[in-house]
């Protein structure tokens, strides 16, 4: 997420009522999480094991738990609870704006593009040409669609992130101040959820058919021409290439990628990382030559266990 124009490191500071390592003129450009921060970027760690990687990270401001050494070109924020202020801070530069309107003013719509009675199109929403949204689909605030989309009753974009900390109170959730951004030629189906990105944007590549009851989580990735069958569930902060198809059932584990044209059979589980190209499908899900060898084993074992017991 980007600021609307730049900040001095010790306003950033002000706002959150901390104390800062660095120039206190050093630019701050924006805030992201650590897979997607760029130079000028705010990022947060709050746990010693994540320290080295978010010092080494792209990003330039450090909003920690702990005052530690500085990285040279770098700046530090140091918090006793990051979580907290990264918080904070998303609610400054993008807070919650009620709509009081089915369609908003702000929303920006292309000629040719019907919206259905009873959707909600809120601030700041833009809509290509010749979209077609049918009843009750809910858009939120600053989704991006782009022209000949169309999507299908029920469907909500720009649900928040499933991201929490648990606290000895309670769980709290890491608020979300990203996009949703569909694509050019894109099909939604029915009573799918395409949750916004916590920072960054979560994005429906060109050409790509979503089947009904679909969920796709935070940050999330999806390349062009991808074909998904229904109810398959995709975590947040994965990276699907292009031409992938994935059918029912399927589910996805966050962080991971998939090359491009992969295929996942039905009620796979995909838990790693998968090349693409190939064919895949069982839970972990494996490329179907390893699978089948491996089930073919499985089916010996009955063999050699009664070849045993004669000898």
């Amino acid at each position: 997420m980007k600021f609307p124009k730049p900040y001095k490191l010790e306003t950033i500071a002000d706002l959150i009522d901390v104390k800062f390592v660095g120039d206190p003129g050093f630019q701050v450009l924006g805030m992201n999480e650590i897979h997607v921060v760029e130079p000028g970027d705010i990022v947060f760690v709050d746990h010693p094991k994540y320290y080295d990687k978010a010092l080494q990270s792209a990003a330039t401001i450090v909003l920690i738990n702990k005052e530690v050494e500085c990285p040279e070109g770098k700046a530090l924020l140091i918090s006793d609870d990051p979580f907290r202020d990264f918080n904070a801070l998303t609610n400054h530069f993008n807070p919650f704006v009620p709509s009081s309107k089915s369609i908003s003013d702000s929303a920006v719509i292309g000629e040719n593009t019907v919206i259905q009675p009873n959707s909600f199109v809120g601030n700041n929403v833009v809509i290509g040409k010749n979209c077609r949204i049918h009843s009750n689909v809910s858009i939120y605030d600053n989704t991006v669609i782009g022209d000949n989309v169309e999507i299908h009753s029920g469907t909500i974009l720009g649900a928040s992130a499933f991201y929490y900390k648990n606290r000895p109170e309670g769980f709290d959730q890491l608020l979300s101040g990203g996009r949703v951004v569909i694509e050019d030629n894109v099909h939604i189906g029915a009573l799918c959820t395409i949750d916004k990105g916590v920072t960054g944007d979560t994005t429906i590549g060109e050409g790509s058919i979503l089947d009904n009851q679909i969920q796709i989580g935070h940050d999330t990735v999806i390349g062009k021409k991808c074909l998904f069958a229904a109810q398959v569930g995709i975590a947040g902060c994965v990276v699907v290439g292009n031409e992938v198809t994935i059918w029912g059932q399927v589910g996805v584990t966050s962080g991971i990628s998939i090359g491009d044209k992969a295929v996942i059979s039905a009620q796979s589980g995909v838990s790693k990382s998968l090349e693409g190209g190939k064919h895949y499908f069982g839970t972990p899900a494996e490329d179907f030559r390893s699978k089948y060898k491996e089930i073919a084993s499985i089916k010996k074992i009955p063999e050699i266990l009664e070849k045993l017991k004669s000898l």
